[in-house]
């Protein structure tokens, strides 16, 4: 399932204060500490925080371009230390970082705090200018530990700055920085390359690239197996190959609320036989994901007694409280719920919802979260692939940065219902820093009214992901399965672009209108606004243009000579608008393609 609503934004949520109320207000005004250059226009300040002699730093390039920052301090390993780095405001434009959410311009150094870890986010942050190019882009090599991060401009001084807290291993404070780069999606291909070394990625079955049908959205916690098996059946002809039971299978799962979880044991009159069901849906061609939200416990559930003296702080989420993870028996509990699942039910995998949750320990001096959470999570890892080698584990922002992507293999964007572009935005916040395992959209849904054209908006703005969908496919009208059967085998045929082709973005700031991706002699651009499309056939010869735009043509400017092209126009029901031979000199041209529309335009034969 997913979360529910909460006051605000979720994922801002996380840029919880991390500070006492005597802390200075400004950057400006903490203890002094003096600057030396680092790196292009950085500038570095290093202290202990226990008021010992300074910290000693060393930069070192790496192979690939980065460079790797350490910073050792006098006294015990464990000597708490602040980097603080400080940068030219020159023509900044933003400042980007897992938890930025919708916050992805400039905020004062009084505003921009956060606490992070394992499950809500890496201490990770990108600062660019409204060129595109950056001017600061660092990553904590430690992706698990605890931090705390402020951030913003400094007022004061005319410079954008970041402060960390960083959690030693074997007494050193390690952070990755990577030189100027032309954008910002540039800049994180060698830190996910090094993540990718330093935390090797779970697996990525077949079965975790393919489409999915949820019930979330098209039943909430009102699902019942006769109601799956109908929609999984009409799911595999349209094109998925995987099916997710949400939220409302469990005993007590009704109301909207979680004061009933705990028990992980299916509702009988919902799911009378779930094993006999998850097979009947397997019998589609569909793997079997099931919902579960391991760290919750609510007083309704039958086993809130016994575990109530390890769940002390209420959830964000209504009616339940968390288990707190550090504690041995809760990993083994937790674990063990899991392993019975996938074991007594047949299941492919399971959907590993509200493991942010874990946070609410966070900084209570009773130990890491992030380093509780890593051994939970690789004992599970190793539990369910015994089992089940090809396991599939859906992890959801927030906790879907590098440090995760050693235990699920399918990162899910952040809850957005019905919102198109921020299922773009979030599936792409994601891929930023994925490593190994593939982005997936929230589940898409829209109403039976809507046109062809705003059914395929929600596909194209999860074209860059693997898509999810969750409506009643039973009560669907006619022309938006055309839709979603159309997209789902245009995502299918282009599946390998989008999934492992180089994709370039944007500017974060500018909530990624032009998406780029790009594999050998092929190019997919989807355009979300009215925006010009830079065509250049001697780089590639074949642009396939996808039309999220709200207007009926495409804009693009072509340059490199042109050429004659053979053109492809399908509408957002997959109907062939037009196959000319058309001829694309140098400059800019109108394209007519409808909205929620494709053209693709090939070089012909003999013209490079």
């Amino acid at each position: 399932m997913n979360t529910h609503p909460t006051p605000g934004p979720a994922p801002e949520t996380d840029l919880r204060p991390v500070s006492d109320t005597d802390e200075p207000v400004t950057l400006a005004h903490e203890a002094p500490a003096e600057a030396e250059p680092l790196l292009d226009q950085v500038s570095i300040a290093v202290l202990a925080l226990d008021g010992g002699p300074r910290p000693r730093w060393s930069l070192t390039e790496l192979p690939d371009g980065l460079r790797m920052l350490e910073v050792r301090a006098d006294g015990t390993p464990d000597t708490p230390v602040e980097i603080r780095l400080s940068v030219p405001l020159g023509d900044t434009a933003g400042y980007w970082h897992p938890q930025g959410a919708w916050r992805r311009t400039l905020v004062a150094d009084w505003e921009g705090r956060g606490r992070v870890s394992l499950v809500n986010g890496p201490a990770a942050g990108c600062l660019y200018e409204h060129s595109g190019a950056t001017l600061l882009t660092f990553a904590a090599a430690d992706p698990v530990s605890e931090a705390t991060v402020r951030f913003g401009v400094s007022e004061e001084n005319d410079t954008h700055v970041v402060h960390l807290r960083l959690s030693p291993k074997d007494g050193v404070h390690r952070l990755l920085l990577v030189p100027r780069a032309p954008s910002v999606g540039a800049a994180m291909r060698p830190l996910r390359d090094w993540f990718a070394a330093a935390h090797p990625p779970m697996p990525v079955p077949e079965a975790a690239k393919v489409p999915v049908y949820s019930t979330w959205y098209a039943f909430n916690q009102d699902v019942t197996a006769e109601a799956v098996e109908t929609q999984a059946a009409l799911a595999a002809d349209l094109g998925c190959g995987a099916l997710i039971l949400d939220d409302g299978w469990q005993l007590y799962g009704s109301g909207r609320g979680y004061a009933g979880v705990g028990d992980w044991l299916p509702d009988p009159a919902k799911f009378p036989d779930l094993t006999g069901h998850v097979a009947r849906v397997r019998d589609h061609g569909l793997a079997y994901l099931l919902w579960v939200a391991p760290l919750l416990i609510g007083p309704e559930a039958d086993c809130y007694a016994r575990w109530a003296p390890v769940a002390r702080v209420p959830a964000s989420v209504p009616g339940a409280l968390v288990l707190d993870p550090r504690r041995p028996e809760v990993r083994r509990h937790v674990i063990d719920t899991c392993v019975r699942l996938v074991r007594d039910h047949g299941l492919d995998g399971l959907k590993l919802d509200f493991l942010d949750e874990a946070a609410v320990y966070a900084g209570d001096g009773a130990g890491d979260v992030g380093l509780a959470m890593t051994g939970l999570l690789a004992e599970l890892r190793g539990e369910l692939e015994a089992i089940r080698p090809d396991v599939l584990l859906e992890l959801r922002q927030p906790y879907a940065g590098p440090g995760m992507v050693p235990f699920g293999n399918m990162l899910r964007s952040f809850d957005c219902p019905a919102d198109a572009t921020a299922n773009r935005v979030r599936t792409l916040d994601t891929s930023l820093l994925a490593v190994g395992a593939v982005v997936h959209s929230d589940m898409m849904m829209w109403s039976h009214g809507a046109g062809p054209d705003a059914v395929a908006r929600q596909l194209i703005g999860a074209l860059h992901s693997v898509p999810q969908i969750s409506v009643l496919l039973d009560k669907a009208p006619p022309e938006h399965l055309d839709v979603v059967r159309f997209w789902l085998a245009r995502w299918r045929e282009h599946r390998e672009l989008l999934l492992a082709g180089e994709v370039e973005p944007g500017r974060p700031d500018e909530l990624y209108q032009v998406v780029t991706a790009t594999r050998g002699d092929e190019r997919l651009v989807s355009v979300h606004g009215d925006r010009v499309v830079d065509v250049d056939f001697t780089a590639h010869r074949t642009f396939h243009l996808v039309n999220g735009s709200d207007r009926d043509r495409l804009m693009i400017e072509v340059a490199g000579g042109g050429g004659a092209v053979t053109a492809r126009v399908h509408g957002p029901d997959g109907r062939k608008m037009d196959d000319p031979l058309t001829l694309l000199p140098d400059g800019p041209h109108p394209l007519a393609v409808p909205r929620g529309g494709l053209i693709s335009l090939t070089l012909t034969e003999g013209q490079r």
